[in-house]
């Protein structure tokens, strides 16, 4: 799928707002538990840490501040990448961690970038428009026993609409000007977080002040990140797993289902097996997560 400049979302600028604005170390010290606390890990000494999708940089930051050997933060949009250096400039300029534009969907540029025993990409490679080629090319830089943590809209998500729904609404957020926008903002936070009642305004303050203990992040941020985030695909659970357990010889880790967004860490093996999502996400909850 072709997807023209005027189409694709200002992921960057969005970002850039969200750093200039919203950033404290406290966000990024929950952002670094909250990887942490996902690979099993108490930190990331011994890994380097190829961040696809930078976006605002702080998953980035996150890991450096953890102890990675190495970071290098790529990104198709230059707003994102001028964001993550604002994050870089903050940290010192640490010359362990490099930052560029790139494209995951370019399959020289990846291999150009080598092996990596940590590849980590957020919410990135459905926003495309060649979810699959994107997933394979990221997949290409982990090395052999390497960690792939990756997080993607899931068509398995309890949904108060379908996905066809909030595909028509992410093209026409895109179309509009800034004032439709922002009242499509408040559209959404009416109908999907107010429930349409006045009543439940108390219960939408308390929501955005906590929203950051979920991964650091800004509630409303995240909102223009997912009405406006297209190009967009959603991937079911089950299906990304067989790809890359079946197809490309990884073993799932651990699991995250139920949000917006499922989250996968899955370990490059030799083995042969195939994990069941929903009987892997009812079994994790009384085992220990091992990186």
């Amino acid at each position: 799928m072709s997807v023209t400049g005027e189409q694709r979302f200002a992921f960057g600028r969005n970002w850039g707002r969200f750093v200039r604005r919203n950033f404290t170390q406290e966000r990024c010290d929950i952002a670094k538990k909250r990887i942490l606390d996902f690979i099993g890990r108490g930190s990331m000494e011994g890994l380097d840490f190829l961040d696809i999708g930078c976006g605002s940089g702080m998953h980035s930051l996150a890991a450096w501040q953890s102890g990675a050997r190495r970071v290098h933060s790529f990104d198709y949009d230059p707003d994102s990448v001028a964001a993550t250096r604002l994050m870089w400039q903050a940290a010192g300029q640490p010359s362990n961690w490099t930052i560029e534009r790139g494209d995951v969907l370019d399959s020289n540029y990846v291999a150009s970038l080598g092996k990596w025993n940590f590849v980590y990409s957020w919410g990135v490679l459905h926003h495309t428009g060649h979810l699959w080629q994107a997933v394979e090319n990221a997949q290409s830089a982990v090395a052999d026993g390497g960690s792939f943590y990756i997080a993607l809209y899931s068509s398995d998500a309890p949904s108060q609409a379908p996905p066809e729904f909030w595909l028509e609404v992410k093209q026409k957020y895109n179309r509009s000007g800034y004032f439709q926008r922002q009242r499509m903002v408040w559209w959404y936070v009416w109908n999907f977080m107010l429930d349409k009642k006045l009543r439940n305004v108390n219960q939408l303050v308390r929501r955005a002040v906590q929203y950051k203990f979920q991964r650091g992040m800004d509630l409303f941020t995240d909102i223009r990140d997912w009405l406006g985030g297209w190009p967009m695909e959603f991937a079911g659970d089950q299906e990304t797993v067989d790809f890359l357990e079946q197809k490309h010889g990884f073993a799932l880790v651990n699991v995250i289902t139920g949000q917006a967004c499922s989250e996968f860490l899955f370990r490059r093996s030799k083995g042969d097996q195939r994990a069941l999502v929903k009987e892997f996400v009812a079994r994790q909850r009384s085992e220990p997560v091992t990186a």
